[in-house]
């Protein structure tokens, strides 16, 4: 198996440090190793002690992992002081492998984890091993000496920290304003933009989670910029799957894409079983021209590919229904972007269906007891994808996700009605009747 190494605290709460590394590698499928540096006493609203080791059995841990394993990464988080960490560099000067360098220097609940001999041994003698250092705002504006405001001071920042010798830089944008985050890489002379949605979510432990998935994507040889863009959409599936532990910042779920992953093939049988069910009983005045499909999305779906629906789909075929097509992922666009977009306002609304559109049909439904919303096709605005705009425009005036979504069509467009639900045996419930 594939071994990667950390270097850094430990963290009492198990949110951060060395206990979020080691988790945030073994979901890669790599062995993590472990050095520890300092223990800490700190849960999710304070750092109350630190207890630095020492030097010597830092470095005896060190010695006991590099000559017995095949490391092919290592990346440090907290080494608390340049004593430490010019030890560490010291030994890593002579292995070859790929070092990611996370400055730690302030806890995320505010609170210091360095000495003030850290960022001297971080600029001569840590960072001039490095493939990567992964600073956040503070901490890139203690090592290129400059404060930061915008885009522009981030991008001389990363031009001055690239003169300490390290091979490139990734400027966190966590700590910035604005309703994305913007990683800022500056690889090979290049600056690259990683983007993701910023979500409203205090957590412990996103830049430790970040840093080793970097980690293990090199330990694995995956390149720089596609290890720092995998990595971040690790970090975006454990920031959705964060969960409270203590009564102050939540935690990240540093194995959230390995869980969802496991979800793929429970998933697809789920959405068989229910067709399977729904088929028989379909008739023609309930599939839309356009023929009818059904999808199940992954825990916290993002993309396409993260939902399950048929290639082809439901059609009618004399007085009943045919599948075409078999189940896949990434299959449905139309009804995939329905669940995607409710999914980010009720994360557990992962499945939907579309039937014909007639006035008999709504009624049925809304004499089932469902609530139902609409929106105007005239109203979409340009450049606007329908599914999209259309379903958050509904959620958004109605302040939650309703069971039912409709709208009238429009010049070349088909009227439709879209039942939406927890999982398709909700869906099924929620449409246990309208056969009547």
């Amino acid at each position: 198996m594939t071994v990667a190494l950390t270097i850094a605290g430990s963290d009492s709460i198990g949110g951060a440090g060395i206990q979020a590394d080691i988790k945030a590698l073994a979901s890669m499928g790599v062995h993590a190793a472990s050095v520890v540096t300092c223990v800490t006493s700190q849960n999710t609203q304070s750092v109350s002690a630190i207890l630095p080791l020492p030097v010597e059995h830092v470095l005896s841990q060190l010695e006991a992992v590099l000559g017995d394993a095949d490391v092919r990464a290592v990346k440090t988080g907290m080494l608390y002081s340049g004593e430490i960490a010019s030890a560490v560099a010291g030994r890593l000067a002579t292995e070859g492998v790929p070092l990611v360098v996370d400055p730690v220097m302030v806890a995320g609940v505010g609170d210091s984890l360095h000495a003030k001999s850290l960022l001297k041994a971080l600029k001569d003698d840590v960072l001039p091993l490095a493939a990567l250092v992964t600073p956040n705002r503070a901490e890139a504006e203690a090592l290129a000496g400059r404060r930061i405001k915008n885009l522009a001071d981030a991008k001389r920042a990363c031009r001055s920290i690239k003169g300490l010798g390290v091979q490139s830089v990734l400027l966190k944008g966590g700590h910035f304003e604005g309703d994305q985050v913007i990683d800022l890489l500056f690889h090979e002379g290049e600056f690259v933009e990683v983007r993701a949605p910023r979500l409203a979510v205090k957590a412990h432990g996103s830049g430790c989670n970040l840093s080793s998935y970097i980690c293990g994507y090199l330990a694995l040889g995956t390149e720089m910029k596609e290890a720092v863009i995998g990595a971040r959409s690790r970090v975006m599936d454990a920031l959705q799957a964060h969960y409270q532990v203590g009564e102050g910042l939540e935690v990240l779920d540093s194995l959230a894409t390995l869980n969802r992953e496991a979800q793929r093939y429970i998933t697809m049988v789920e959405l068989k079983e229910a067709i399977a069910l729904l088929q028989p009983r379909l008739t023609r005045d309930l599939i839309p021209e356009v023929g009818m499909n059904f999808v199940y999305a992954l825990p916290h779906a993002r993309y396409y590919e993260d939902v399950c629906g048929l290639e082809g789909r439901m059609v009618g075929l004399g007085e009943g229904a045919s599948q075409t097509g078999c189940l896949a992922y990434g299959s449905s666009k139309h009804v995939a972007r329905i669940v995607l977009t409710a999914i980010r306002y009720d994360p557990s609304k992962r499945s939907a269906l579309n039937l014909r559109y007639s006035k008999a049909n709504l009624d049925k439904l809304q004499r089932l007891g469902l609530s139902v919303g609409s929106f105007d096709r005239r109203k979409e605005p340009k450049r606007a994808k329908t599914m999209e705009w259309g379903t958050a425009s509904v959620i958004d005036r109605l302040g939650y996700v309703p069971d039912v979504i409709y709208d009238e069509g429009g010049i070349g467009k088909e009227p439709m009605i879209r039942v939406i639900g927890d999982c398709p045996a909700d869906v099924l419930e929620k449409i246990d009747g309208i056969w009547s």
